[in-house]
């Protein structure tokens, strides 16, 4: 199994990013991941204010997928998620939707040991491996790391993990696949501006759709499809979402609109994805049956 190591990374998904790694269809390979803040973190005495750092959520990559050229779907299996054996979240005021409560700084640094998060000697739970950061090249332009968008990004969606696939739309040849930014554990909403921050190792394989339009990147899980959108407001983000949806049903059902969209109503579910990067993403959830 190739293993790529997370010595290159991007900061921002663009064309213009040579490819560092190369993989073809159908194989398995192992990516390792720096967490969002490149590892800077190894104390707790060391405050995010005081930290001098040039970018967030370095991306390992790009990767280029020998076999997938514009227009095609890119399909990642993710087999498996590896996390470090310590984790970070820092806090400062105005940080995350509350941070005008926050009134001290400070830096939790968080053991992770055999799947178990030890939060302090009373409190522990199971972790819930989720990669934040996963996209491709852009159709045009450079977008930071730290933003979401059509081309994936920092979308920060708890289903992106192991078990699950994620479907990106492919913009260029080769599509310069590159991820990061893993969490040990990360609510909707990531409602403070932080999961559990810490880097791994992640199994992923790929595969190809072609002929099939895609707008938005998609996540499968057993019983859904979930439309992930982002946008600069949740309202903007759910119509964006809802519209990509309507029509995917409507397509497969052969409904009018009007049908597809009492559809989405009855069935489908609108959920939040994060509401702290500098644009909100939500996920539409369809069930399966509509699309299959």
């Amino acid at each position: 199994m190739k293993f790529f190591g997370k010595e290159h990374y991007i900061t921002s998904f663009s064309a213009k990013h040579q490819p560092k790694y190369f993989v073809d269809l159908g194989e398995t390979f192992q990516v390792e991941t720096h967490d969002c803040y490149g590892g800077a973190f190894t104390s707790e005495s060391q405050l995010r204010t005081s930290m001098k750092m040039d970018y967030i959520n370095p991306a390992t990559g790009p990767i280029y997928i020998n076999g997938v050229e514009k227009g095609d779907i890119l399909c990642i299996e993710i087999e498996n998620i590896e996390l470090d054996s310590q984790g970070v979240m820092v806090l400062y005021p105005g940080m995350g939707r509350l941070g005008n409560k926050v009134e001290i700084e400070d830096t939790k640094i968080i053991p992770i040991e055999n799947g178990t998060v030890f939060y302090n000697e009373h409190l522990q739970f199971k972790v819930r491996p989720m990669i934040g950061v996963i996209g491709v090249a852009p159709v045009d332009g450079e977008i930071l790391s730290e933003s979401p968008g059509d081309h994936g990004g920092n979308m920060d969606t708890k289903y992106i993990t192991a078990g699950n696939k994620l479907y990106l739309p492919v913009f260029h040849d080769g599509a310069l696949l590159a991820l990061g930014d893993l969490h040990a554990a990360m609510g909707d909403g990531e409602l403070n501006g932080s999961g559990i921050e810490i880097g791994g190792k992640v199994t992923l394989k790929v595969s190809k759709k072609e002929n099939q339009p895609l707008a938005l990147p998609v996540v499968e899980t057993l019983d859904s499809y979930m439309f992930i959108a982002s946008e600069k407001t949740v309202e903007k983000a759910a119509e964006k979402g809802m519209i990509t949806a309507v029509e995917a049903i409507q397509a497969k059902q052969s409904l009018t609109f009007n049908d597809a969209y009492r559809l989405l109503s009855a069935l489908c579910d609108i959920q939040i994805s994060q509401l702290v990067n500098p644009l909100v993403t939500v996920r539409i959830s369809v069930p399966k049956e509509l699309l299959m």
